[in-house]
């Protein structure tokens, strides 16, 4: 595997990652594909000018040539399927490694996506049940609409949710079996004016939680529906913390891209706000940027700590969460233009982070090399092993 090589240093005070000017990066160690993450708590915050010490951020450049990849889930064996927007493929990522990475095998290229805009194939999960049922979940862009289906072990495409609007710019895509075993599914609203994120008949602007047949889940907050939480403009990641607790970004509202804290039946106030809102019914973000320096669409959540990916930032945003779901300190910036575009961050079976850049697209700037995924690891605790 390829690594960028250096030292960057991490002070833990209290639950906050505090990071040094000028990061760069150690040799990671060995792949722990599979195996639980081994994760440290945070210490006690130290007194004013105690040293907590320090650590190191490992990076790893996992795999290179990719176009635009977008879904990032996890097979039974430590591999990896990527979905590609725009050309409609679904990539076996992994485990075997030679010397340029991980090897890359195209699984599947399917016919159905119509690939436009921010639209095309999006959101993978794998199903909780795979290695008996050998089943994936995509969520793709038709002409019409969007949907989510699923693929049975190389078969044909079946859809389980139709009818999801579509639009140029705001799709949705999320994609991710919780800690429930149901499917959720993050939407886009889809209009200009935001007039179908508080409509409860509408899939559009939504987060949805359904049975693996795309039947609305027991216990949703309305009997027969499928909708989660509703005012919402792009969802398009969601994440779990070890208490179970649900995140999930908006990446395009006009002046804000958020992070929310996800509650059952709870209203994110599109379009009625952009950002924090004055109306008690409405529930503010954990936290938001100015769109234009931020676009963070991908979000992974590893004990205390959450990472945002951020197109329009080019950057990763590390924010450690207390217990009651509040940003705690200073979100912290990692990898700031070191990489261009950055869009998905998910959490590896073995605790690390994987990224993936977005720069083989018509707003990006690519390099020779891209676009890539990327395994981060902080040393001594935070997000995986060293």
């Amino acid at each position: 595997m390829r690594s960028r090589r250096g030292r960057a240093a991490v002070a833990l005070v209290g639950a906050v990652l505090v990071l040094t000017s000028g990061c760069s990066f150690g040799p990671p160690g060995p792949d722990q594909a599979g195996s639980p993450p081994n994760l440290s708590r945070p210490s006690a915050a130290p007194t004013s000018g105690e040293d907590s010490g320090e650590r190191e951020v490992a990076l790893t450049v996992l795999a290179k040539n990719l176009e635009v990849p977008w879904g990032i889930a996890f097979l039974p064996d430590g591999a990896a399927v990527v979905t590609e927007r725009d050309t409609a493929r679904i990539l076996k990522v992994g485990p075997e490694s030679d010397a340029d990475g991980l090897q890359v095998t195209e699984l599947e290229r399917l016919d159905e996506v119509r690939a436009s805009g921010d639209g095309g194939l999006l959101g993978i999960a794998v199903s909780p049940d795979y290695e008996t049922d050998k089943t994936l979940y995509v969520y793709y862009s038709t002409d019409r609409d969007n949907r989510v289906a699923k693929l049975v072990d190389g078969g044909k495409l079946q859809p389980i949710l139709t009818g999801i609007p579509r639009s140029p710019e705001q799709n949705g895509g999320a994609l991710a079996f919780g800690p429930d075993g149901q499917l959720y599914v993050g939407t886009g609203d889809g209009t200009p004016t935001g007039a179908q994120a508080p409509d409860p008949k509408n899939l559009g602007g939504k987060i949805l939680r359904v049975t693996t047949a795309g039947k609305p889940a027991t216990g949703n907050p309305v009997k027969n529906s499928t909708v989660w939480s509703s005012g919402h403009r792009n969802v398009s990641a969601l994440a779990w913390d070890s208490t179970g607790r649900m995140f999930a970004t908006d990446t395009t509202q006009p002046r804000t891209s958020e992070l929310n804290v996800v509650r059952k039946g709870g209203n994110y106030g599109w379009p009625k706000a952009d950002g924090d809102g004055t109306d008690p019914k409405l529930i503010n973000p954990m936290t938001s940027w100015p769109a234009a320096e931020s676009a963070c669409g991908g979000v992974a959540a590893a004990e205390s700590l959450l990472a945002t990916a951020c197109l329009l930032g080019k950057r990763l945003t590390l924010l450690s969460v207390t217990e009651n779901g509040t940003v705690l300190g200073t979100p912290q910036e990692l990898l700031t233009d070191e990489f261009g575009r950055l869009r998905t961050v998910v959490t590896a079976p073995d605790g690390s982070f994987w990224l993936s850049t977005s720069n083989q697209e018509d707003a990006g700037d690519p390099g020779p090399e891209d676009d890539r995924l990327i395994r981060l690891v902080f040393s001594d605790g935070g997000a995986g092993k060293s």
